[in-house]
């Protein structure tokens, strides 16, 4: 089973890349750690359980990815719906799982549903304040909002963390924004970077 994951995680990389630089030059949400396969009989406990939703979800969210860039938004709205129910039955079973909360943030975003989404990046960045893709996906939604000055303060962080390429990603996007939005005042210069110690902006206010 173990070999069988592994090539199911290669052919989700593969899927990912070029379908999800069509959706803002973003990766989909990174694959679960590998885990141990259970005895035969075993229980599996919480958190095993909620990496098995997280593969699922994963595996759903490159298929959308992939529906997308073939110019089939229902069906890629249909597959984020079902990568979103089953991150988010990972997460209640195991609230601890950044990497889940992760996803539930990108697949809500996908979705349209920008508080949800928010609230779910704080949380993982609560829990992994140093996650370099949650804070890429996170600015990025505030690129879509049109909360540039908050990109920016994710942008800082990133270069803090020397995660070039979140860094370029991120930073397109906010360029991007800049040029359709020339005489916006919302794409001034972030304040300097924060404190490597503090969470990430207070996202789940759901403004």
């Amino acid at each position: 089973m173990r070999s069988s994951f592994f090539i199911a995680v290669g052919f989700t990389l593969a899927l990912a890349g070029p379908a999800a630089a069509s959706m803002g030059g973003a990766p989909a949400p990174e694959p679960a750690a590998p885990r141990t396969d259970p005895a035969p009989g075993a229980m599996l406990t919480p958190r095993q359980q909620a990496e098995q939703l997280y593969g699922d979800a994963y595996d759903e969210v490159a298929r959308a990815n992939k529906d997308f860039a073939d110019g089939k938004d229902k069906n890629a709205q249909k597959k984020f719906k079902h990568a979103l129910d089953r991150a988010s039955d990972a997460v209640k079973l195991d609230t601890t799982y950044a990497e889940a909360w992760n996803l539930v943030g990108y697949a809500s975003r996908k979705l349209g549903d920008y508080p949800r989404s928010l609230d779910a990046y704080d949380r993982c960045l609560r829990l992994k304040p140093d996650y370099a893709a949650a804070r890429e996906y996170l600015g990025e939604a505030y690129v879509e909002l049109g909360r540039v000055r908050e990109a920016r303060e994710q942008l800082s962080w990133l270069e803090r963390l020397n995660a070039a390429d979140q860094v370029k990603a991120l930073a397109s996007r906010i360029d991007a924004w800049k040029t359709t939005h020339p005489d916006s005042t919302a794409a001034a210069p972030a304040p300097a970077a924060p404190d490597s110690t503090a969470h990430a902006p207070a996202s789940g206010s759901g403004r």
